[in-house]
């Protein structure tokens, strides 16, 4: 029998594809990935979706554990996910395309957007704002340390008359680098002033309609309905899964809503820019990393840390808000990346995102660190090594009520089986630690009692966190 030419053509074009789609798939197999994932690939846990991205295809994606455990819903690659501060690079992008069309400029004072703000003196620009380097205290922390839980309802309006309400910074502006949710919730308020649209409207008219990401948002209405969207949980102490319902709905420091589908089409813009009027030029900004004023060069970019894994290059940022934990990991000279957002407080995406990377990319890598440093002795933090004398401080002087005007909240020191207490709002008394007359710390925050000439005690001032000098005085 004759073998016509077509079919040998046929045969010929099979054999290439075969080839193709051995080279496409080498790497791991499915199930050393999977893996990775398998304590939470069940039906009765929350878990994550997960996208591998490798020369501009996807490669592998796969959901685990469930989007909705009450009704039974697994996780799919379709599933929706609060993004937390992976958020931050989609609002950078916005301020960086509003400089493009020239109504804004990265060295304007914000109080040309936001005259709210007040004078510190040297001018807070854009700039600063994008880098963490404004020195603005934290409001979520601030919101949290007024009593208020942020899972709650909160309005743009009071938030904005919270921040305005500090007296002090930090530090000066552009000394230091200090993570800040206050400066993006600015930048999405910058957004509306500058362009006369919300950030939802303008990143979807500027950023997501011609990426096509058509399951992504900015979700600034808390009673908008999200189709197939995955609910949010915690672990309770017994082990059990709890749902982790959040009415937050302010943009800017988190807010976006998308699935592992979209943030591939995202992750591929790096390489091919599609958005604004200058193309690669508008990558290469969001990809310029901040100084701070001494010139020390920061690994912060617009929303992104350029950093590095096992001696490659990386851009990478996670995020992190009540019951989800998110991650976007880039090798750019490779053109791999590992998306993974989770619906479970407890996840550690960024750790599950190298180990995917650990298995594709280890050829390229340098051996994991597996020595601990000092020759394997463990660096003591919490003591500065000497022998402390005995601290003599009458903690019964303490006691009463403290009030902060910035934060419109009284604080109540008490005393509970000759131990000190302080009870902020909604949470339980915090147990103090007396660390020298003077001074308590507890849970985070740190408190240093002012007095006056006649040694009586007048108020204290609290560090906790990204809140510093927060003063507090007694009320009478």
């Amino acid at each position: 029998m004759k073998t016509s030419i077509n079919t040998i053509v046929m045969l010929f074009l099979c054999i290439l594809l075969c080839v193709s789609c051995s080279q496409k798939m080498a790497g791991p197999s499915a199930s050393k990935i999977d893996a990775i994932f398998t304590e939470w690939d069940k039906p009765d846990s929350p878990g994550c979706t997960l996208a591998v991205v490798r020369d501009g295809e996807i490669i592998y994606k796969r959901g685990y554990g469930m989007a909705d455990l009450e009704h039974n819903i697994p996780i799919t690659t379709k599933s929706i996910f609060y993004l937390g501060s992976v958020s931050k690079q989609f609002v950078a992008a916005c301020i960086a395309l509003l400089e493009e069309q020239g109504k804004l400029s990265f060295a304007d004072n914000i109080r040309k957007f936001v005259p709210e703000i007040p004078d510190y003196g040297d001018p807070i620009t854009i700039r600063h704002l994008i880098y963490h380097t404004s020195g603005l205290r934290d409001y979520l922390e601030l919101w949290t340390y007024a009593g208020r839980n942020y899972m709650d309802s909160m309005l743009e309006n009071e938030v904005l008359a919270l921040i305005s309400r500090q007296k002090e910074l930090n530090f000066p502006t552009g000394e230091q680098y200090m993570y800040c949710n206050s400066g993006y919730f600015l930048l999405a308020l910058i957004v509306k002033r500058a362009s006369g649209q919300s950030l939802r409207d303008y990143a979807e008219t500027y950023i997501f309609k011609p990426l096509g990401m058509s399951s992504t948002h900015f979700h600034d209405d808390n009673t908008m309905i999200v189709k197939n969207r995955a609910d949010g949980h915690f672990t309770d102490d017994d082990g059990s899964f709890g749902l982790l319902t959040q009415r937050f709905a302010l943009v800017g420091s988190g807010g976006l809503y998308s699935n592992v589908e979209d943030l591939y089409l995202w992750d591929q813009n790096f390489y091919l820019n599609k958005i604004g009027a200058r193309r690669q030029k508008l990558i290469d900004t969001i990809l310029t990393c901040g100084k701070l004023n001494n010139g020390e060069k920061l690994v912060y970019a617009f929303g992104n840390i350029v950093g590095e894994y096992r001696g490659l290059r990386t851009v990478s940022h996670g995020g992190a808000l009540g019951g989800y934990r998110t991650h976007l990991l880039r090798f750019p000279e490779q053109n791999f990346s590992v998306i993974i957002l989770c619906n479970l407080g407890d996840m550690q995406p960024g750790d599950l995102a190298e180990k995917v990377a650990d298995f594709y990319l280890s050829g390229e890598m340098k051996p994991a660190e597996t020595a601990i440093k000092n020759g394997g002795r463990k660096e003591n933090t919490d003591s500065d090594g000497g022998d402390h004398a005995e601290i003599i401080d009458d903690i019964h002087e303490y006691p009463g009520e403290y009030y902060s005007d910035e934060l419109r909240v009284t604080y109540t020191i008490y005393i509970e089986d000759d131990h000190p207490f302080v009870s902020i709002g909604y949470n339980p008394g915090i147990n103090l630690e007396t660390v020298e007359k003077n001074t308590f710390k507890g849970d985070g925050i740190s408190l240093l009692f002012d007095r006056n000439r006649n040694d009586e005690i007048t108020g204290f001032t609290m560090n906790a966190g990204r809140v510093k000098n927060l003063k507090f005085i007694k009320k009478l």
